[in-house]
């Protein structure tokens, strides 16, 4: 019988030195990116972005290190046990190249997550036996007529006895040419309404090729490496066997899968801010301008220090994201949505503050700063799509006026393992225990709780405290706002004030989850994570983010950040929650 990490310190203590063995695998196999003989270097990846193609060098590293196991549970042979841990892992291949992380595995791991989620037995192993095999499998949401609204999606997969007839087009559809399985959203029924669609899982092999075809390659400004195409079927057969949970479930599955994909992509890309953020400090500490470095310049370390606290509140967010999937599954929908819409968001914001900084050198697509401008060009990407932010927003809009009624202020806070980034968590993911709402928020409830429990002594902990009791009254507002929302803007259709409440309730969300990490790191053995300056910074941050106008940090602060900026830089080390040893 298999330990439980989350109650056995030994299991922990291997579950923990297991990941990171393969983080630290994966690093030394990347190699060193300054290399210009390094086929998975920067110079490489460049020249691989630039033909329109992945680096074949980087496929083949990562077959040869099963990375699609990742996306495999554990009761099927493979590691994915943590939804933490896979945005962990995953990171380092985003730290390299958005679009091979994209397009060699995560399109293959946002199909396998409706199949987890409410595929039979048998499909599982299939799913499972073909991804540790090495195939591909693509996900087929995306119709361009449609965009988000995949509910009025008219590709079709018509009901005949023995099972459907598939007919329509599905496009804009990563590795439709080379995948050997497609999870495919279709309607299977003409009424109106959340039961009309339905998810199949198709095998190419099984598939008639004169009732089936790809479609054209599509050019695409970033992640040019990805092979977007699409899908043609003309009245195409499929059994019974294809059918993903029950027919008419296909909205409700949608919906839960995507709090696992949209709590765990984007923190995988943080990896290209952190890579970004590297360059550009490696540009200003080495470039002179006025007989000093671009450095010690004010602006740009007052930059450089706030793309960093950006950047951990980016972390924050996505690792609750991450661990709520396990520790609160019914709260998980809102969270998730709030993790997607603001974490490529600010990711983005922040890619455009350093690429000032950079100044000319951002336009440069080779050499030794072409990486930030391939960076620039992938990230917006994860905010489109099926699940792009006005999905996310519009998952979030529909709760807030129960969550108002029910959550705030009065709810229990979640537990302190929430915000712990190493901390042991129960095993495998409970893809049956997510729910589509919740009346409950336990993150907030941690900011409201930890208010009458901050320390005081110093000047950067009273900053905390009067930062903290900002984002009280910016909750009681959003509250107020909530309540007085009319029937028609609790919908999707709300009013764009409907959408602006909701970004100010991702950011105060990011603000609780930044407060979290820090309180849980003070009995904890990061000395930089348990100081209360880089929290007040990153909390100031959030504050001017809301439209505050928070009193001036204490002068400590920002040096502190702008101290620890160097210093992993000159260490090698990674900008994110985990400070990870870097190849370069």
């Amino acid at each position: 019988m298999l330990s439980d990490p989350a109650v056995d310190p030994a299991a922990h203590e291997a579950q923990e030195s297991a990941v990171q063995a393969r983080v630290a695998e994966l690093e030394s196999r990347f190699g060193d990116p300054h290399d210009p003989a390094n086929p998975l270097g920067t110079a490489g990846l460049l020249a691989a972005d630039e033909a329109g193609e992945l680096p074949a060098a980087g496929e083949r590293l990562l077959d040869d290190l099963v990375l699609n196991a990742e996306f495999v549970p554990g009761e099927f042979g493979g590691r994915l046990d943590r939804l933490d841990s896979l945005a962990r892992v995953m990171r380092q291949v985003f730290r390299r190249d958005v679009a091979l992380g994209l397009g060699y595995g995560i399109t293959s791991f946002m199909a396998a997550a409706n199949v987890w989620t409410a595929g039979n037995e048998e499909q599982r192993r299939r799913l499972a036996e073909l991804l540790l095999g090495g195939s591909k499998v693509s996900v087929a949401y995306h119709e361009l007529a449609h965009g988000n609204d995949f509910v009025r999606n008219e590709f079709r997969a018509d009901p005949v006895p023995g099972g459907f007839r598939l007919h329509g087009r599905k496009e804009v559809i990563n590795n439709a040419d080379r995948a050997d399985a497609f999870a495919l959203f279709s309607r299977t029924d003409d009424s109106p309404g959340s039961r009309s669609h339905s998810v199949l899982l198709a095998e190419r092999d099984q598939l008639d090729q004169d009732r089936f075809k790809v479609l054209p390659r599509y050019s695409a400004v970033g992640v040019r490496g990805c092979k977007l195409s699409g899908l043609d079927f003309t009245d195409c057969p499929v059994p019974d066997s294809a059918l993903v949970g029950a027919r008419g479930q296909g909205v409700e599955l949608a919906l839960r899968s995507f709090q696992i994909t949209r709590s765990a992509v984007p923190g995988m890309a943080i990896g290209a801010l952190d890579t970004s953020l590297r360059t550009v400090v490696g540009f200003a500490v080495g470039r002179r301008l006025y007989r000093r470095s671009v450095m010690d310049i004010p602006h740009a370390s007052a930059t450089l220090t706030g793309a960093f606290l950006d950047l951990l509140t980016c972390d924050s967010l996505a690792l609750v994201g991450t661990r709520a999937v396990h520790l609160l599954p019914d709260e998980t929908s809102v969270y998730a949505a709030a993790v997607k819409y603001l974490v490529p968001k600010m990711l983005t914001d922040t890619m455009y503050d350093l690429s000032i900084v950079l100044g000319a050198r951002f336009y440069i697509r080779e050499g030794e700063f072409g990486i930030f401008q391939k960076h620039v060009r992938d990230l917006p990407v994860l905010s489109l799509g099926h699940a792009g932010s006005a999905a996310c927003q519009a998952t979030i809009i529909p709760q807030l006026s129960r969550l108002a009624r029910r959550a705030w202020f009065s709810g229990d806070e979640a537990p302190q393992s929430l915000f712990r980034p190493r901390e042991s968590l129960p095993g495998g993911i409970p893809f049956d225990r997510l729910a589509l709402a919740s009346g409950r928020d336990s993150l907030s409830a941690s900011l409201v709780a930890a208010a009458d429990d901050l320390p005081s002594g110093s000047p950067e902990e009273l900053a905390v405290q009067g930062l903290v009791m900002r984002m009280l009254d910016e909750l009681r507002q959003i509250q107020e706002d909530s309540l007085n929302l009319s029937p028609q803007d609790r919908t999707a259709l709300a009013s764009p004030a409907s959408f602006a409440l909701a970004d100010r309730y991702a950011v105060f969300l990011a603000a609780a989850s930044v407060l979290g990490v820090w309180r849980g790191a003070r009995d904890g053995d990061d000395p930089f994570l348990a100081d209360p300056a880089w929290v007040a910074a990153a909390l100031h941050r959030l504050a001017r983010r809301l439209g505050q106008r928070p009193a001036d940090l204490p002068p400590g602060c920002e040096g502190r950040v702008h101290e620890e900026v160097l210093r992993r830089f000159h260490e090698r080390r990674s900008y994110d929650l985990y400070d990870t040893p870097l190849a370069g």
